[in-house]
C-alpha cells in the first residue's frame, strides 16, 4: 500500500527508492524507521549512497535471505493467510480489493499491527523507534 492508501502498481526502481524516505518523512511528525532488505532497488549503489548520506533517517538493512528480521514480511504473510481460501482473486482488481479490505481491518486492530514488531527477531525496530499506535 502506498502512503495515500492506494496500492502500489509501479515497479520499485532505484529512483523511486531514493525519493521514498523524503516522501515518507513528509507524512509524519516524528522519526520514521525504514527497513530495507535484499530487493535489488535497495541494494543499488545509488540507494546505498543516499541512505549513507542521511544517517539520521533511521534506516536498518536486513542481511540477505532474512525475512524473519523484516516486519514487512510478517505483514505479507498475514495478508496471504487472510485471503479467502475458497475464492481466489481472478484478476488484479479483485486482488487489490481484497488487499484494501485486509488493511482496513488491520487499521482497526492496532494490537495486531504492533505484533508485527513484537517478535524477538524484529524487536530491534520497536526498541529503536517506539510506536504509539
Amino acid at each position: 500500500m502506498g502512503l495515500s492508501g492506494q496500492l502500489w502498481t509501479r515497479r520499485l526502481t532505484t529512483e523511486v527508492m531514493c525519493r521514498f524516505p523524503d516522501r515518507l518523512a513528509g507524512h509524519f511528525d516524528r522519526k520514521v524507521h525504514l527497513v530495507v532488505d535484499g530487493h535489488s532497488a535497495h541494494r543499488s549503489r545509488k540507494v546505498r549512497d543516499r541512505l549513507a548520506a542521511h544517517p539520521d533517517d533511521g534506516c536498518t538493512s536486513c542481511p540477505p535471505y532474512s525475512p524473519e528480521l523484516n516486519p514487512d514480511e510478517l505483514v505479507d504473510a498475514d495478508l496471504k493467510h487472510s485471503l479467502p481460501q475458497q475464492h481466489r482473486a481472478r484478476n488484479q482488481a479483485e486482488l487489490a480489493a481484497e488487499t484494501r479490505r485486509f488493511f482496513r481491518r488491520r487499521r482497526r486492530r492496532p494490537r495486531i499491527v504492533r505484533g508485527y514488531f513484537g517478535g524477538p527477531r524484529v524487536r530491534y525496530d520497536l526498541d529503536e523507534n517506539p510506536m504509539s499506535l
